[in-house]
């Protein structure tokens, strides 16, 4: 052990500076070993040594090498963390959904049953990383939508470090790969600061991309803080990349150092839409949803109860009275829907073999029996967000507009589905199906369909029970603190100076390694857009406040009435009790709001939409007050929380350009081909696309090329006003003589994308102007745009 052979030589230098017998031509260097190695203040300092007054160097003995390892034996650790599925999707907790890497870590290690997470990305995320409530570090909701309230402002703090920050400074090599959604929207640009990135939150490595979600086929990437293109391959996924990224690094991580340990945070895309998968891994599944989501839930059921994964009490909670039965559904809608389900089981299916591929990398190394892997299959519950009918482009849905598609546009791209044309989303009736056996799905932190989610853990050298189920209630918060124990770290009491929180969470290694331990997590909030719970030893109460595919509440929070539930007793939440039992009701509500007040979970926030604009939710905003920004050829990858807010708004863009004659490509854009705008010149004549959703693209272009060298091109756009998402006149000139004149009846309200970007001189992703320009290479402006100025009127 490094600690022991430091201590030797401590005493060993110590007892030359008293006087031990030493070479005649050396001098020893002094060491005061009263500090030995300290873990709990990090980074750990180097033993002190006392002044030398040797001037030459080789008259001194040479002091020993001071380097940071890990404790003797400490495993590697790997965490997996699977993106909007729920508790019943996965053939492993009985769902439909063939995970066979997911399955064979089940069967060689430990299924949890009562896993809990936090009902939404970012806060789950940030609960399992820091160990501590989602609310106590700062992050009550996604990024997108943090507010200014305490709880809720997205800014995680820094007395509550992540977990890998510890690994890291005790000796670990760590990485993270996929979806990171942990970093403040006002700190994504190229001016930062870059302290919540990745890289700067305990990881050394980092390759993915940075919000909260991505499109498969053409994702933002990036690799530490620097944007990357993807791989030019005809057959990109995003999960697939993703992997071989993580493979590359753990077996050069293993050649240069075989004797360090790593940790690699996996984080795929994937489930989350867009349900983006490989065509062959979506037909696999053809016809197997056809007899409906009502037969897939109770199918699912069955199986939860002939494999243990539920108690033989548990009843099916009620499905929502929204969904409709199957079988009053027409031909069409049946045919759509089981698409739907193919394309997310197949997405699923499709990074559970990516996953098995890094499986096997570890194995080839020799590093898969002393490592600690924890798969969590799901952040939440499944996605409802897709609406009752699903979506050809889910952006729709996130503005919060339910009229656009009917099951009849939806079927004519049925080809595409799944594909690189398409940005998918299923009905929320297959969200309740595979969050069987509850009622409810993602968002719902009152309900276990939001919070409840099969995990695994697998590590053969720690944990000698196999094929086992464990009962004992656990949260996301409960990761860290296991990942210390298994390490054998201490949690730290401050890192780079600044006092360190403890840890909510508990260790999960007793319920490992004793199948009947009694339960040590006792208490637990819950709570996400008013929909909230508290779980204290056994019960849980409750208030249903909002459902996803209504999107507003049911009734006050103020009027709003608790249930109570036996959870000991009732593993579905089935069998309300409050009436009953009103006395217990009180005590819970009561434990609710204290671990509300000390968590700063108050106020209570339900507003959606509103909260995509900066000013509204009282969040920090990069481009504050400002009216303008001016940009320049090579200034791209602008994401869209850090660019001026064109939405529900006249605009109007200037760009001086330098010609060559007939020049083609983009001067300004922003978003892609699922949603956004673009100026450009197309064979030299200025043109201008809104591209609404997909769904419709209002494009205006002058008839002539323009002939000069150097020319100003101007667009205007009128807003319309009279509310949100309303249209406008567009108007494009060049030096200063109108050239074409056109309407845009729709514009996107709240959202152009979750990861497309702003760019100047090229369209860096999909192509917002996609019945011009084909790619990122077609887009590419001929010419030079010296500078770009877009504006819109002072309030």
């Amino acid at each position: 052990m490094k600690s022991q052979i430091l201590k030797i030589g401590f005493l060993f230098l110590l007892s030359i500076s008293l006087g031990c017998q030493q070479n005649e031509n050396s001098k020893s260097v002094s060491t005061d070993n009263s500090n030995e190695l300290d873990r709990t203040h990090l980074p750990i300092q180097p033993p002190k040594t006392a002044a030398i007054t040797e001037m030459d160097a080789r008259n001194v003995q040479k002091p020993e090498p001071f380097n940071v390892e890990a404790p003797e034996g400490a495993p590697n650790i790997v965490l997996v963390m699977i993106d909007d599925i729920g508790f019943g999707a996965t053939n492993t907790f009985g769902g439909a959904i063939e995970t066979p890497t997911f399955d064979r870590l089940a069967n060689n290690g430990l299924r949890f049953n009562q896993f809990h997470t936090t009902a939404l990305c970012s806060p789950t995320r940030a609960s399992l990383l820091s160990g501590r409530n989602h609310h106590n570090v700062n992050v009550g909701s996604v990024m997108e939508i943090a507010t200014g309230y305490p709880g809720n402002q997205g800014i995680r703090p820094d007395n509550a470090k992540y977990v890998a920050e510890t690994l890291r400074q005790n000796g670990y090599s760590t990485a993270a790969f996929g979806k990171w959604h942990e970093t403040a929207t006002w700190e994504v640009s190229v001016s930062g600061p870059f302290f919540r990135w990745p890289t700067n939150s305990g990881f050394d490595k980092f390759y993915g991309f940075i919000g909260g979600e991505t499109n498969q086929w053409d994702p933002v990437i990036f690799d530490g803080v620097t944007k990357v293109h993807k791989k030019d391959d005809p057959d990109y996924h995003f999960t697939t990349d993703m992997t071989n990224e993580a493979i590359e690094w753990i077996k050069f991580q293993k050649a240069m150092t075989p004797d360090k340990p790593f940790m690699v945070y996996y984080a795929p895309g994937a489930v989350h839409a867009p349900h983006h998968a490989p065509k062959e891994w979506i037909e696999k599944y053809k016809g197997k949803f056809d007899a409906g989501w009502l037969k897939l839930r109770e199918e699912t059921f069955a199986r939860q109860k002939e494999m243990g994964i539920i108690p033989k009490n548990t009843k099916l909670a009620p499905m929502p009275s929204d969904i409709k039965d199957w079988e009053s559904l027409s031909a069409d809608e049946k045919k759509l829907f089981a698409l739907q389900m193919e394309t997310f089981a197949g997405f699923m299916d499709h990074t559970d073999n990516e996953i098995g591929r890094m499986v096997e990398a570890i194995e080839e190394v020799g590093a898969m029996d002393n490592t600690l892997f924890i798969y969590v299959m799901g952040d939440n519950g499944s996605s409802a967000e897709g609406g009752l009918e699903g979506t050809f482009n889910e952006l729709v849905h996130l503005n919060g507009i339910f009229d656009e598609e009917t099951i009849e546009s939806m079927l004519e791209h049925a080809d595409d589905w799944g594909g690189p044309n398409s940005f998918p989303h299923m009905s929320a009736a297959w969200a309740v199906a595979t969050d069987a056996p509850f009622k409810w799905t993602k968002q719902m932190a009152a309900d276990f369909g939001g919070t409840r989610n099969a995990m695994v853990m697998h590590w053969p050298a720690g944990i000698s029970a196999k094929g086992e189920i464990r009962e004992q209630f656990h949260h996301v918060n409960d990761v860290a603190p296991t990942i210390l124990e298994a390490t054998g770290l201490p949690a730290p009491k401050s890192i780079n100076g600044v006092d360190q929180i403890p840890m909510d969470g508990v260790s999960m290694l007793y319920a490992a390694n004793d199948a009947g331990a009694e339960d040590r997590h006792k208490v637990q909030y819950f709570e996400m857009f008013g929909n909230r719970a508290i779980y204290h030893d056994g019960w849980l109460a409750r208030v249903v406040h909002m459902v996803p595919w209504v999107g507003k509440p049911r009734k006050p929070l103020a009027e709003e009435e608790w249930e109570l539930y036996h959870v000991d007793e009732d593993f579905s939440l089935t069998n309300n009790l409050a009436a009953d039992q009103p006395e217990k009701v009180k005590e819970m509500q009561d434990l609710f709001d204290k671990e509300a007040i000390a968590n700063n979970v108050y106020p209570l926030d339900d507003r959606l939409y509103e909260r995509f604009n900066a000013a509204i939710a009282g969040r920090p905003d990069l481009m504050g007050d400002r009216k303008s920004l001016t940009l320049a050829q090579g200034m791209e990858g602008i994401l869209e929380n850090t660019f001026l807010n064109v939405k529900n708004t006249s605009k109007t863009i200037v760009a001086d350009v330098n010609l060559n004659g007939n020049d083609r490509g983009i001067i300004l854009c922003q978003g892609g081909k699922f949603g956004g705008w673009a100026l450009y010149m197309n064979n030299g004549k200025p043109g201008y696309t809104y591209n609404y959703f997909g769904l419709q693209r209002y494009t205006i272009e002058a008839p002539k090329a323009v002939t000069n060298k150097n020319a100003q091109i101007k667009l205007e756009f009128t807003y319309d006003g009279g509310g949100t998402g309303k249209g406008g006149v567009a108007k494009i000139f060049v030096d200063g003589d109108l050239v074409a004149e056109g309407r845009v009846e729709k514009t996107q309200p709240a959202v152009f994308s979750a990861d497309e970007t702003a760019d100047v001189g090229l369209d860096d992703a999909t192509q917002v102007a996609d019945k011009v320009f084909k790619d990122v290479d077609d887009s590419e402006f001929t010419g030079v745009v010296e500078k770009v100025t877009i504006s819109i009127p002072e309030s």
